[in-house]
């Protein structure tokens, strides 16, 4: 023979560091990342914690009028003029996008509903176009 190996690695020779070899356990570059995502995180939790909206004190109990509280149908109907009653809503303060006299989840699910329907999400909302 003439004493070559076909190309195997001598046991004792150092090893190159190759790529990837940054991403070890205990490397810094790593540890500082992970810190980095998870104060990222942490913000980003706490901030859509803040946007959180607080109790409506009025769930439950009956419009100025005397009226029963809004339940699903007519946040459903809310949901669905939306549009319409913002635009009024910019310039008058006697208009408002939201009922908060309401029972609470059903008139929120009507609203998002309508909403969803007022903006083209509605029951054929995710047919694709012939042709």
């Amino acid at each position: 023979m003439d004493g070559h190996d076909g190309g195997a690695r001598d046991a004792g020779a150092p090893v190159a560091a190759g790529r990837g070899a940054h991403k070890r356990a205990g490397s810094p570059r790593l540890t500082w990342r992970r810190a980095a995502t998870t104060a990222a995180l942490v913000t980003a939790a706490l901030l859509l914690a803040a946007c959180a909206a607080g109790a409506n004190p009025q769930l439950d109990t009956p419009a100025p009028g005397g009226a029963d509280p809004a339940g699903l149908w007519l946040g459903l109907w809310h949901g669905l003029i939306l549009p319409i009653t913002f635009v009024v809503s910019l310039f008058t303060d006697t208009v408002s996008v939201y009922e908060v006299h309401n029972t609470g989840n059903w008139y929120d699910v009507g609203f998002v509903i309508g909403i969803a329907c007022s903006f083209g999400g509605g029951v054929f909302g995710t047919r694709g176009r012939k042709g």
